[in-house]
């Protein structure tokens, strides 16, 4: 492949496109944002209070949860959800090699041990149908992680955890907002952990988390748990952890919240956007798009490609970046490889869906505020680096109205 020019040889022009773009998204809630800050100084009142309280009630009810409860960080809110059902040494807990690493640290942190199943090629999701094969007598607990916005199949893990007595704790730190057979992620399991990293689809100034639950007992015991597990002024039960949320992070949170499921359809016409695009230049034999399951709501967290048909994902990165389109990977190392976790004795070829992801994904610009130009940008630009591109593809103008998402898993 050989560097692109400012346009292609039809006089198209190639539009820098960056990855994420908070800035733009800040410039049109500057001022609500501010009034939440200023109320926080104003108040001086900075760690839990009145504006987490406010801050977890919305939450509760956008996912249709009993309780939700803030922490510092989605790493903290799986090691809470851990602590919580008191596992920790000597248990097992079930999830994907293909994920972030918070999903796997946090069962280290407790002192259990993680195991893996394979992913599905197409969805990226959890094999829910190899999961029963690695139940042991010391699993305690499956963690299925709704991957780049989309909801991993929860029915035969709800069959699971009754057959089996575990827990499901989802990682849904990038699925706030999306469902499965109508309920939203946060409410598939025993504990819902979200992340407000501020990349999220709903990410605040900093880091943050939170859990969400429809058991009161349980959500007692997270409460008690994020503030050293005190149970009253200097009272402690047991030990816990610091993982207060912020006021200043709860009010940003609260305000975001309100503009959330508008980002969100922003992302799903995106994402619609992208399909026709990838169809339109013919790309069908060397990018696979997402999938996304009939009748299920992806919110594009991420939308990731992946490179086939011969063609090197790493050159097309490298021409991508070059060319001053942003696109990352996630993740180019699955879990079960990765050096601190040798102990646990996987080799290279055991899960090798995983592995095979790792080595040719790209996750693409999919923020809301992505103009027509720039998706037909990072388009035309991989057509040009796979050499797609031609005279009988022009440009299109796209509409700011919604497109249904229709493609079956």
């Amino acid at each position: 492949m050989s560097k692109l020019k400012a346009a292609d040889p039809h006089g198209f022009p190639f539009e820098p496109v960056p990855f994420v773009d908070l800035v733009g998204q800040f410039r049109q809630i500057e001022a609500p944002v501010m009034d939440a800050v200023r109320r926080v100084f104003e108040q001086q009142a900075f760690v839990l209070g009145d504006e987490v309280s406010e801050f977890e009630c919305d939450l509760a009810e956008y996912c249709d949860s009993r309780d939700a409860i803030g922490c510092a960080s989605g790493t903290d809110a799986l090691v809470l959800a851990l602590m919580a059902m008191d596992i920790g040494p000597g248990d097992e807990v079930i999830t994907s090699p293909f994920t972030f690493f918070a999903t796997a640290s946090a069962i280290c942190r407790v002192g259990a041990k993680p195991v893996f199943v394979d992913i599905d090629p197409n969805s990226y999701l959890m094999r829910v149908d190899q999961v029963e094969a690695a139940v042991t007598g010391k699993t305690r607990a499956i963690i299925p992680v709704h991957l780049f916005g989309q909801c991993a199949d929860m029915k035969p893990l709800w069959q699971l955890s009754v057959k089996h007595g575990l827990a499901i704790i989802e990682d849904a730190c990038q699925a706030i907002g999306a469902t499965y057979k109508g309920r939203r992620a946060g409410v598939l399991g025993h504990v819902g952990c979200f992340s407000f990293f501020p990349t999220k689809n709903l990410g605040g100034a900093g880091d943050g988390g939170a859990i969400t639950t429809d058991d009161s007992e349980l959500a007692r015991r997270i409460r008690r748990l994020r503030v050293h597990g005190e149970s009253g002024q200097y009272q402690h039960s047991e030990v816990g952890l610091n993982s207060r949320l912020d006021a200043l992070q709860a009010a940003v949170l609260r305000t975001k919240l309100g503009y959330l499921d508008e980002w969100t359809e922003g992302r799903r016409e995106n994402a619609q956007r992208y399909f026709e695009l990838f169809e339109h230049y013919g790309l069908e034999d060397c990018i696979q798009v997402p999938i996304v399951a009939e009748g299920e709501r992806h919110i594009f967290n991420q939308f990731t490609i992946r490179v086939t048909g011969g063609h090197q994902r790493d050159e097309l990165l490298q021409e991508m970046r070059a060319n001053n389109v942003g696109c990352s990977v996630y993740y180019p190392v699955p879990l079960h490889l990765q050096d601190c976790f040798k102990s646990l004795g996987y080799q290279q070829g055991e899960f090798p869906e995983a592995e095979a992801a790792a080595n040719n994904v790209i996750a693409l610009p999919i923020f809301p505020e992505l103009s027509g130009s720039q998706l037909e940008s990072v388009v035309r630009t991989i057509a040009r680096c796979v050499g797609h591109l031609n005279t009988s593809h022009s440009p299109k103008t796209w509409s700011s109205e919604s497109l249904p998402l229709q493609r079956a898993a």
